[in-house]
């Protein structure tokens, strides 16, 4: 089981180092104001200062609020199989590339997951995954990832 408090000291840690990140390679960028003009590191030193104090604040209401129960073992399991999912696609994305990762992910998401007939969700993945190619590769022409096996298919 897992408790609330647990849940927001484990966001506020996460979330509170991306921002200390932000702030450090803004910092090392250049922030401030400069004989130029306002320099590029300014607007994410902001946000990363931002994303800090909400993460701070996240801490505090951790300690402050009483202890409540957030996801019994049954919940944690269901959160375990959306999430174990999604890291398993994000993970293979640079030897498979984004558009072989999705169909996979969409497959088992669809089938899997919703229950859904193999033959729609396999419509669907492939239906999702020419549109994504065709918007981003041909009207935007900006390249996703393709991985090791698109390099090695010449792409």
């Amino acid at each position: 089981m897992i408790t609330r408090r647990q849940l927001e000291i484990l966001t506020g840690a996460l979330t509170g180092t991306f921002g200390i990140a932000v702030i450090v390679s803004s910092i090392a960028v250049g922030s401030g104001w400069s004989s130029a003009g306002v320099q590029s590191g300014t607007f994410p030193l902001v946000a990363g200062i931002l994303i800090l104090g909400g993460s701070l604040a996240n801490l505090a209401r951790a300690f402050v609020d009483p202890p409540a129960l957030a996801l019994r073992a049954s919940e944690l399991r269901r959160v375990g199989l959306l999430f174990l999912p999604a890291v398993a696609f994000v993970a293979v994305i640079p030897f498979v590339g984004l558009y072989v990762a999705s169909v996979f992910y969409l497959l088992w998401t669809l089938s899997v997951q919703h229950r859904m007939p193999y033959w729609r969700s396999g419509l669907i993945a492939l239906a999702t995954v020419v549109t994504l190619y065709w918007l981003f590769e041909q009207v935007f022409e900006v390249e996703l990832p393709h991985g090791w096996l698109g390099a090695a298919l010449g792409f």
